[in-house]
Formats: C-alpha cells, structure tokens, sequence
C-alpha cells in the first residue's frame, strides 16, 4: 500500500498536467449542486443581506424554511404580504441606483433573481397545492415531501451522476497525457446514465437508513466510500455490486480514509481566509485528484488479493496504457484512414486558401471545396481514434462497454465547412429577419401591440445577421473548441452591441433603440447579461446548427438564382439604410426608453 505523501505526490502529478480541465470540471460541479460536489464542502458566497448564503440555493433553501414554518403556524396570509413587499422593494431599489449593474427592475434574469429571493416561486406552488389538498397542514406535508424528494433526486441524478463523470475523467488524467472535454458525455455514449444514478439512489437510501442509527451511518459513510468510483470503472454494475464491492474494498481502510479526509484541514482553512478562491482553483480539484489515486490503489489491493467479485472491476486500460501492439490490432483502420485522407486533401491557392482558412469562406461552392471540407471532417474525427492509436487518450474502443455511435443525420450535418460569399449573405438576411420576428414576438406577447422594431423599416435588425455572420466568420478557427467559441461569442457579440448602441447615441443625438438599464448584470444599460447568454447559445446553435442547415438548403438552389436574390436583397437593404439614415424608424416601443423613471431620475445626464 503507497503512504499517504506518496498518493498526494501523484495527485499532484496529475494535477499538473491536467489543471485547466480539472478546475473546470469542479467549478461547473460547484455550479450545478451549489456546492464543489466532490467532497461536499459549500462554497458559499458572502455578503447578503443578514449574513445569509448568496447561493441561488441558499435563497430557494432559505424561503422554503421560512415559508413552511409560517404555514404550518397558520400565517400564510402575512407570508405572502411580505413576499410581495420584498418584491416591490427590489425593484424600487434597483430603480433608485439606476446604473446598478445588478439592476433587479427589468428582464427575465431580475424577475428569476427577485422570485427566488423573496420566496414568490414557493408561494405560486403553495396556492396550487393548497388548492388540491384543502388544508394548511396537508399543504405543508405535500411540500416537505416533494422538497425532500425533488432535494434527493436532483441530487442522485444530477449532481450524484456528474461526479462519476468527473471522477471517469480524473481517473482517465492518471493514465494518459489528454482527455478531451467530449469524455464529459462518457455515460450517455454508453447509454448508463440512469442506470448509475439508479444506483446512486440505492446506495443514497441505504445510507440514509444506516444514517438513522448514528455510529451506523459514520461507518456505512467509509464502506459505500468507493461506489462513485466502481461506477467511474464499470457504469453496468448493478447497485448491490457496487454496494459490496465497496464495502469490501475499504474493510480495515475506513480509518486510514478518515485520517486522510484529515489531511485536507489545513486546505479547507485556506479557502475560508480566501473566501473559497483556492477551493475552486486548487483544493477541490486536488482533493479529487488524490481520490483518484486512493481507489486506484485499493482496486490494486483488490486485483492482487483476488477479492471477491473484483473481476467486475473490468477496465483494464483506464489504469494502464494497452502495448501497441493491441492498439494497432483494435485501430489498425485508423492509421490508413488518415493517410488516405491526407492523400485525398485537395489544395487550394492564392486568396482562395486565405479566406477558406481564416474565414472559411469561399467566392463559391466547387466540387474541390466540398471534397476539402468533407475530407476535413473525416480528419476531425480520426484525430481522437489516431491519438488512441498513439496511446495519448483513452482507447474507447477498448472500453468494455461500446460507447454508441453518432446518428447518420448528426454525422452528415457537417459544421468544418466553407460558406460561399452567396451563402453567408442570405443567411445574414436570414438571421436579421429572424431576430425582427424574435423581437416583435416579444413585444407581441408583452404589450400585446404590433411594434416593428430597429433602425430601420425593412423587416429586418442587422444586429442579429451581423452577430452570427461575424461568430461564424470571425471564430472559424474555434469551431473545434465548443467551450472557446462560446466564451468568444458571448465576447464578440457583447461588444459589438455595445458599440452599435453607442454608435447610434452618437449619430442620432442620443436617441437609444434598446435600453438594458435595471436588467441584472448590465453594463451602462447597452449590453447585460440576460442578452449575451442569448446571443451566446445562439451563436453555438448557428455555427453547429443552423448555419450548416441553411447552407444544405442554400446549396440545393441553382447559383444563379441564388446571386439574384442576394443581390436583391442587398439593394433593398441598402435602399433603406439609406432613407432610414435621414427618416430612422422611431416611436412607442422602439425609441421612448427616455420616458421611464430610470430616465427621468437622470441616469443618463
């Protein structure tokens, strides 16, 4: 059995060759269960109001203890007087500090924020249920049931399932150099995701039971110690397996692991001094690391001592790498493939090869461009089975449960390709009808009245066409990076916003066409939070979607019809920047932003 320095030294070894990925898996764990879900440490926020968490969790838990308690003594009547009061107050303070960037008066992240705080979510279910059952003290059995239950399988399904997840990919670092962010949809590509958290609810209600008992519960804490991780291995294993096996594996190791979880004191009181800053970019990722060697020590113990049912602990090569000659027999299609696709790369020359690399654009579609581009993404997919072959990534194809393989029509919908000139330009007018339509929806739905939104006359707001152009354009180079080209979209389009909202102040004596003031997280009201999440879903969702579905159609048109309209187009639009720019399409709902109270106050003086 390695010391416990020796296991550390390793962690940390890993740590080191995987750290960016590491930290960000643990942050997007501490996102989703509102805690870093790997060792159950919180990490709180600090500073609202009355010393209370921060956390949207904090708040949901927070009003739900609060709300039940006034139910269950017979006071729901002045509950919800003071829900709606903290509701109003809200606003009225967000309306007050008018450049606050955490404006809670307007938009649907403010109306989200101010429900969740108040507690007017729980009061909207709270009426529903009551009106079901009859009664206050039903009503307050009914929501401490589904609270517990709804706590518990968000829990098992959500946060439970993601650190086995995690946990398969720490374990992958061990062994090999990369592990590509697409090993994060490991258990759905071998169609186990529910099954483990079926499991982990088991092993969750049988802790739970011992739990009852006290001693029992601590105990029973070390034996299932090892569950999560067995499930990392073999996500087929069935529950009472996983349970035994564990429990097998820890006997006369439950102290060592306790004074192990020990070790990590010093590091927790760190991240109490800093506010949990080095939990998020080093202690929960080390500890998780550190986890990673300890099991793979005791699955060792286990191999040499012949345990019983350690056979089920089947995947050989998640702890050491295969010899070549097994990679070359399983991937032995691999290597040709890629030289033949290499082979097969047709060139291209001059300002062609400029604007297909950069931009991945070409003047228009020949049949040398689209055999580049399916030749691309033949290459594209190779590169993961290659790196297998060569022994630097998981060897999927080893893995003793098949991962499923893409759909035909996901497989054909090929996002590494070029757009022509033709192409790109419908498609502009094709995404700027569709943001005026999103628009005027909105208003439709809101107001109830017809507003014809923009700039402009024409049906038509440029801002969207010209974001997703220039993400596509622009970010060709990221769209083998989904998590790069998501952050640079959200960047991109936030500035050209910005900068657009600025401009037309400028140009038009500061007439504003959208106002974001009071919306949470804004920045001078131009640009805020709740949009770039929008523009930044929506760019992914153009580049690997609805860009390379429009193209197909696009490319079904004969060209010459295809030049019309776009030219077309084009002199339309033109026609109406141009009489737009003397006569711009102003009133109700499109220009009067400086008419509400957030204006009159001055904000913008």
């Amino acid at each position: 059995m390695r010391t416990r320095r020796e296991m550390k030294a390793g962690a940390k070894a890993v740590l080191r060759k995987h750290f960016g990925l590491f930290v960000l898996l643990c942050l997007m764990a501490s996102l989703l269960g509102g805690e870093i879900a790997l060792s159950g440490s919180v990490w709180q926020d600090k500073g609202m109001e009355e010393g209370q968490n921060a956390t949207i969790s904090g708040a949901i838990t927070r009003s739900f203890s609060e709300f039940a308690m006034d139910m269950a003594m017979g006071n729901g009547d002045s509950r919800e007087q003071k829900i709606n009061e903290a509701e109003e107050r809200y606003i009225e303070e967000s309306r007050r500090n008018g450049n606050a960037v955490l404006g809670r008066s307007r938009g649907v992240f403010a109306l989200i924020v101010n429900k969740l705080n108040s507690g007017a979510w729980l009061m909207t279910v709270t009426v529903g249920i009551r009106s079901l059952v009859g009664t206050d003290s039903g009503t307050v059995a009914v929501l401490l049931i589904g609270a517990l239950l709804l706590w518990f399988l968000v829990g098992i399904f959500a946060t439970g399932v993601y650190r086995t997840v995690i946990l398969r990919m720490f374990l992958e670092g061990r062994c090999y150099e990369k592990v590509p962010v697409q090993r994060v949809w490991f258990l759905l590509r071998v169609k186990r995701w529910c099954h483990v958290g079926m499991v982990q609810f088991v092993t969750g209600i049988c802790s739970f039971l011992w739990g009852l008992t006290i001693i029992g519960g601590f105990i029973k804490y070390y034996s299932y110690y090892l569950v999560p991780c067995i499930l990392a291995e073999n996500p087929d294993i069935g529950a009472r397996d996983a349970i035994t096996l564990s429990r097998r594996m820890m006997k006369g190791h439950k102290w060592e692991c306790f004074v192990l979880e020990l070790s990590f004191l010093g590091w927790e009181f760190l991240g109490a001094l800093t506010m949990g800053i080095s939990n998020i970019l080093f202690t929960e990722p080390y500890k998780a690391a550190v986890l990673g060697e300890y099991y793979a020590e005791l699955r060792r113990l286990a191999k040499e001592g012949q345990l019983e049912n350690a056979e089920l602990l089947h995947d050989r090569y998640l702890f050491e790498k295969a010899d070549q000659g097994t990679l070359e027999k399983e991937y032995r299609d691999v290597e040709e493939a890629f030289r033949e696709t290499m082979g097969n790369m047709p060139s291209l020359k001059g300002v062609g090869k400029f604007l297909a690399e950069v931009l991945g654009l070409t003047v228009r579609q020949k049949k040398e461009t689209r055999m580049l581009e399916e030749e691309q993404s033949r290459r594209f997919r190779l590169e993961y089975e290659k790196k297998a072959l060569e022994g630097t990534v998981y060897p999927a194809r080893l893995c003793p449960i098949p991962e499923k393989r893409k759909q035909k029509w996901v497989a054909s919908l090929n996002y590494l390709r070029y757009y022509s000139v033709w192409s790109v330009i419908l498609m502009f007018f094709t995404l700027s009808f569709v943001g005026w339509v999103w628009e005027v929806s909105l208003h439709l739905i809101t107001d109830g009245t017809f507003v014809n939104r923009g700039v402009l006359h024409g049906p038509w707001l440029p801002i969207y066409g010209c974001g997703g152009v220039m993400i596509l354009l622009l970010l060709n180079a990221f769209r083998k990076k989904p998590m790069l080209e998501f952050l640079l979209a959200i960047v991109l389009c936030g500035c050209v916003e910005y900068f657009t909202s600025l401009y037309l102040e400028i140009v038009h004596d500061g007439t504003r066409w959208w106002d974001y003031t009071g919306y949470f997280l804004n920045l001078h009201g131009r640009i805020c939070a709740e949009g770039l999440l929008v523009f930044g879903v929506g760019g992914m969702a153009i580049v690997y979607v609805l860009a390379p579905f429009l193209d197909e159609l696009f490319r079904k048109i004969p060209m010459k019809i295809m030049i019309i309209a776009a030219v077309i187009l084009t002199g339309i639009f033109a026609a109406d920047q141009v009489y737009s720019a003397e006569h711009p399409n102003e009133g109700k709902g499109i220009t009067d932003y400086a008419g509400n109270s957030v204006y009159e106050e001055g904000v913008l003086s």
